[in-house]
């Protein structure tokens, strides 16, 4: 069975073994330079450790789809769902700019979105809804959690009639945005 390790985890001490692929050696002892876990090659006398499988990280310019996790004044969070129409289970957020959120509603929480990535910075994935197919692409009504159709900039509910504001994607209402998403 394989041991677990972090990074800068001791492996072996450098009179055992030698470092190999993703450790380093620090004068006395070899340490993990990865999350993974650890290998040695026995005959070679060499400590390995294997990787684990980074998350994805979406680039700039690409389309991720997510669920509208947070609002704040200026700003809303999205869960990443699908990063250029591949579905990611990285856990990850970004954080998109609203501006104009004070004066029109944008998004609401659990509304389904497309968003592209405009940097990252400080530690934070930073992206934009601006482009005409940005934007929400499915949501509930705000009353009732009914269905809603599209009119003009605005949602309607079927059952109760509400009207509500979103930035819609042009994309909005056709339930095959997965597919869009990647195209």
């Amino acid at each position: 069975m394989s041991e677990f390790s972090l990074p800068g985890d001791k492996v072996a001490t450098i009179e055992e073994f030698e470092t190999g692929d993703n450790t380093f050696d620090d004068g006395h002892t070899i340490r993990s330079v990865v999350a993974g876990t650890k290998e040695f090659d026995k005959t070679r006398r060499i400590a390995n450790i294997n990787r684990f499988k980074s998350p994805a990280v979406p680039q700039v310019n690409d389309l991720v789809i997510g669920n509208v996790a947070a609002l704040m004044n200026n700003m809303f969070a999205v869960n990443m769902l699908y990063i250029n129409g591949k579905p990611t289970h990285s856990g990850l957020e970004c954080i998109c700019q609203a501006r104009g959120a004070k004066k029109r509603i944008i998004a609401r929480v659990s509304d389904v979105v497309m968003v592209k990535i405009i940097s990252h910075l400080n530690g934070a994935i930073h992206a934009t809804i601006s482009e005409p197919e940005l934007g929400v692409l499915f949501t509930q009504c705000n009353k009732c959690a009914g269905k809603v159709v599209q009119i003009g900039g605005n949602v309607k509910c079927v059952d109760c009639g509400y009207i509500e504001e979103r930035k819609l994607s042009s994309k909005f209402g056709n339930g095959d945005f997965i597919k869009l998403g990647s195209q």
